[in-house]
């Protein structure tokens, strides 16, 4: 029942000096109010000052939320409670109150302190509990005032009594006078302990950040983490839980819900029960991260508060809420945990209250710590692997037979990968067959019949699961599941073994197939599994050759001499180096030009031999009698091509002082040679297109037209076709060049033929140098073989020769391999030992040189680059490209 006190009067005296000492008083009590800036300030204030004047038991200050319209105690006289002793003091302490009960909407609705009596209205519908518990320890009376900020509710002074009379007018009147400084005062509290808490986390996370930066193992950011949060509260718990990178999947990775607090806190044996739950939800198998849950988490740059009963409502399947429900938690909070803007996981906990800076930082942390021991433990396995494979390497290197192989195969996958080899095949000499190897039959205990059966069956290359291998360059994973769904025989006798997956790797050596590995596993390594293929498949290829040695030795040998007379008598090459599958199609089509008088464009990257290819079909044409004419387009310069090429007159332009024959003319009934034919200009094109249609020039000046007989042999290292396209080569002339194209293969395309140049060049400069090379090193030959040859066979030769002269001994152990290259005609093998840098500069060079040294304007290199002219001024500065280098 609300009380009304209009008529009570003070219990001060009356008169002039009751106002004087009222006054005093409130002066006073202001002034102690304003000096406020902690809880317990407040309530010695109410103590020491008004319960020296007035009567009451104890005092408690109230906050309102406005988000969820509840009032929750704020401040409590710990001292002066008698409920503190309540059975549901604990509960009322925690309560968020209604604020639409009727009994806190009279005290919203009053414009001054409001009383209630207790007993009346303490157990009326809606009415707030702690009124019970206040009188069930002996109060009776109640006094609410309300505490306003810029005009609103911020929350309520409760004043209790035991007595029925205590809140007379004067105290209501110091209440209702004291109410803006205690509004205040509780405002500059709230601000002082938001600053203190902010300090506080600012402490904490720097603890945390000096604490963290030490960790370098699982274990040991574990511990960082579980101290880190207990300080914060014991009671609170973490789950941190990692994304798969390959699968994409989340699985538990660390928590503390194994640590000692917690086996404390779940000692009972009921709660051991649940501990063994807990612990098999988070050591089930990975959850999905579109879950309902995860994917919210993940998408959000913010810390999620979820409530447990909330989720399971909506159909949430995740194993974190069905912990946290075993756990009894009713809310938790989940922040993905984040670096380089990739999600690497998320860090549960069971808080109940989102504090966002604070958790924004710790997962901040974390997350740059997981990085950091992901990345550590995916070097160490890296190295581990390594180290493996190397010592895998050396203990194979000495096996010589099948049987040593065999038990060398099924040891190291037996203790490293912890599975069986299911078949090796290799492909026959017919390079159809692929007959069996080697197996392990135990594998396929529960299948015997089935796997026998299939091994003695006759397979060959194009059989759909081996063209699949052998064509892929990393191997194929094939999952059992989804191979049974197609009705694969094999997949039903994968399936016996109860494994998931069927790893096949093509054997090679070299870039030959050789044949396929097969291996039955759950997850294996993609380094180790490689790298034990590649050693395997050498091994192998080892075993198949010495076991064919002694055999074939003989044939070989016979063959080989055949073979070198074949390449004289046929080919009549001798000058050319190299019996590959690729250097034979170029002979294939040299021989069938070269005793015609068709037009030959020979194609290739630098240092491929285009030269040596067009000396050598002159060599072996009809017109080998006379010298062959050699002009290099790209060494003319640009004011001087038709000259060369055509002629000139007397006084035809300044500093002709006589006639001149041209290249045309000089290889009249022979051959003319134009290297570098798409370095010419467009005008000079349109002139050689001319003489290779109509037979007949003019030279420079001169009226009279001259008829040539000239076999025309162009090179060019350039895409003509994309020349046309881009507009810098006539399409006629292109057409009229490519009427029988030889595409001259780049070294690292018939690496089988380096060790023949490399005999071919020791030869060569040994006796030009003097230096006579008694051996090479098989590593010579291997670290050959691994470069890309940006300059194919010319840097190959100059190498050799820049090794031989740096060699002392006689022996050839080793050879320096350029990093980089000086070349750069922007092929792919040159791009590989290039920077970015360098190739620019190559590029705006070449463009210079073919413009002659234009740069702006038509014509110019900024037209053909299609960038403004001064932007390419800037770009020829920055690069540093002198005058002298593109203009003669």
């Amino acid at each position: 029942m609300e009380k009304n006190t209009a008529n009570k009067t003070t219990t001060l005296s009356p008169g002039k000096k009751s106002n004087d000492l009222d006054k005093d008083f409130l002066l006073a009590l202001g002034n102690d109010i304003t000096s406020v800036r902690e809880k317990n300030d407040l309530i010695t204030l109410f103590k020491s000052r008004i319960k020296s004047k007035f009567y009451f038991t104890h005092i408690i200050v109230t906050l309102v939320d406005p988000k969820d319209e509840t009032y929750t105690p704020f401040l409590l006289d710990n001292d002066g409670s008698p409920i503190r002793e309540h059975p549901r003091y604990a509960e009322m302490v925690a309560t968020h109150f209604s604020l639409k009960d009727a009994f806190i909407t009279k005290v919203l609705a009053a414009h001054e302190p409001v009383s209630f009596i207790l007993e009346p209205i303490m157990d009326l519908p809606g009415m707030a509990p702690f009124l019970r518990v206040n009188y069930e320890k002996g109060v009776r009376e109640i006094l609410m005032t309300k505490l306003t900020k810029a005009g609103k509710t911020m929350g309520f002074i409760h004043v209790y009594s035991d007595r029925l009379d205590s809140f007379t007018t004067a105290f209501r009147n110091v209440m209702k006078n004291i109410a803006p400084l205690l509004s205040s005062a509780v405002s500059n509290i709230i601000k002082n302990e938001e600053i203190l808490q902010k300090e506080k986390e600012k402490t904490f996370l720097l603890e945390f950040t000096s604490a963290i930066a030490q960790v370098r193992t699982k274990e040991e950011l574990n511990w960082v983490i579980q101290n880190a949060i207990h300080n914060i509260d014991p009671t609170y718990h973490f789950i941190i839980a990692r994304i798969n990178p390959e699968t994409q999947l989340l699985n538990t990775y660390i928590h503390d819900l194994d640590s000692q607090v917690f086996k404390h806190r779940m000692s009972s044996n009921p709660e051991k029960k649940l501990r063994m739950q807990v612990a098999k939800l988070l050591h089930n198998t990975e959850n999905t991260a579109i879950d309902g849950l995860q994917n919210r988490i993940l998408n959000s740059g913010i810390p999620q508060l979820f409530n447990v009963k909330r989720e399971i409502t909506r159909g949430v399947q995740s194993n974190y809420v069905s912990i946290w429900q075993l756990l009894h938690t009713e809310n938790f909070v989940g922040i993905r945990l984040r670096n380089a803007a990739v999600n690497q996981g998320i860090l549960f906990l069971n808080i109940e209250q989102i504090n966002v800076e604070l958790l924004i930082g710790l997962a901040a942390q974390i997350s740059i710590a997981l990085a950091n021991i992901l990345a550590e433990e995916k070097v160490r396995t890296k190295q581990a692997e390594q180290s493996f494979l190397l010592d895998f390497s050396k203990d194979i290197t000495h096996i010589r037979n099948r049987e040593e192989l065999k038990s060398a195969i099924f040891r190291v996958l037996d203790k490293i990968m912890h599975t069986k080899l299911a078949m090796i095949r290799i492909i026959h000499e017919d390079g159809i067959q692929m007959p069996v190897f080697m197996n392990d039959p135990s594998l396929f205990e529960n299948g015997k019949g089935s796997f026998e059966k299939m091994a003695a069956a006759a397979v060959t290359v194009k059989e759909a699961y081996n063209m699949e291998v052998l064509a892929s360059q990393e191997g194929v994973v094939f999952n059992v599941e989804e191979e049974l769904k197609k009705g694969n025989d094999y997949a039903r006798l994968w399936k016996t073994t109860g494994l998931k997956n069927m790893y096949a790797l093509p054997m090679r050596v070299g870039n030959i197939n050789t044949g396929t590995i097969w291996l039955l596993a759950n997850k294996l390594s993609p380094l180790l599994l490689k790298g034990i293929c590649a050693q395997i498949s050498i091994a192998i290829a080892n075993i198949i050759a010495s076991e064919k040695l002694l055999t074939y030795k003989k044939q070989l040998e016979e063959e080989n001499d055949y073979l070198r007379e074949q390449i004289k008598i046929i080919y009549n090459f001798s000058e050319i180096i190299g019996n590959s599958a690729n250097m034979k199609e170029v002979y294939r089509l040299m021989r069938l030009v070269a005793d015609t008088d068709t037009t030959v464009l020979v194609l290739g990257e630098t240092g491929t031999g285009k030269e040596l290819i067009a000396r050598a079909i002159h060599g072996a044409s009809q017109r080998k009698n006379k010298l062959m004419v050699k002009v290099n387009c790209a060494a003319l310069p640009t004011h001087l091509i038709e000259s060369e090429l055509f002629g000139h007159e007397k006084g035809a332009f300044t500093g002709a002082i006589d006639r001149r024959i041209g290249k045309f003319e000089l290889a009249q009934n022979s051959t003319i040679f134009l290297d570098e034919i798409g370095e010419l200009p467009l005008e000079s094109q349109a002139k050689i297109l001319r003489v290779i249609q109509e037979k007949e020039l003019e030279r420079l000046g001169g009226k009279q037209t001259i008829k040539v007989n000239v076999r025309l042999i162009a090179a060019t290292n350039r895409d003509l076709e994309s020349e046309v396209k881009a507009g810098r080569f006539r399409a006629d002339l292109y057409f009229r060049l490519n009427v029988f194209p030889v595409l001259l293969p780049p070294l690292r395309d018939r690496k089988e033929d380096i060790e023949a140049l490399l005999h071919f060049f020791i030869n060569k400069y040994s006796r030009t140098t003097g230096r006579k090379i008694k051996k090479v090193a098989a590593s010579v030959l291997h670290q050959l073989r691994s470069y890309s040859w940006p300059g194919n066979v010319r840097e190959l030769e100059h190498l050799i020769e820049r090794n031989i002269l740096l060699s002392t001994d006689g022996v050839l152990d080793t050879i320096e391999i350029p990093k980089t290259t000086a070349s750069d005609q922007s092929q792919e093998a040159a791009l590989m030992n290039r920077s970015l840098e360098d190739v620019e500069r190559s590029y705006i060079l070449q463009t210079l040189k073919r413009c002659g040294g234009k740069i702006s304007g038509a014509g110019g290199a900024a037209e053909i680059l299609q960038v403004p002219g001064n932007t390419l001024h800037s770009k020829i500065k920055k690069l540093q490209i002198r005058k002298s280098e593109y203009f003669d």
